[in-house]
């Protein structure tokens, strides 16, 4: 199991998104989201390690402490617009 502490978790939504786009990667097993410990653990193949990172950061979660300035802003920005898609998904079922 791999596991990386995240920046920009704040809730239900985005756990759910992280979720969800995560187990559509091959090789992704099982995916649990700690919002209070602002972490990701991921079961996959060790190869999918860059594709699961590159994801995160693309959804607005990049690896805590890997960004700053502009980029920080415009990854808070992307995981709001997560944020808020998982909390729709999560309302329709």
């Amino acid at each position: 199991m791999m596991e990386w502490k995240v920046d920009n978790i704040k809730c239900g939504g985005c756990a759910g998104r992280i979720r969800q786009q995560l187990m559509t990667l091959a090789g992704v097993s099982e995916v649990h989201v700690n919002i209070e410990q602002g972490t990701v653990s991921v079961n996959a193949e060790p190869e999918q390690e860059s594709a699961i990172i590159a994801r995160l950061t693309r959804l607005g979660y990049p690896l805590q402490g890997t960004t700053s300035g502009l980029a920080a802003v415009e990854a808070d920005v992307r995981s709001l617009v997560s944020c808020a898609i998982g909390r729709l998904q999560a309302d329709e079922k």
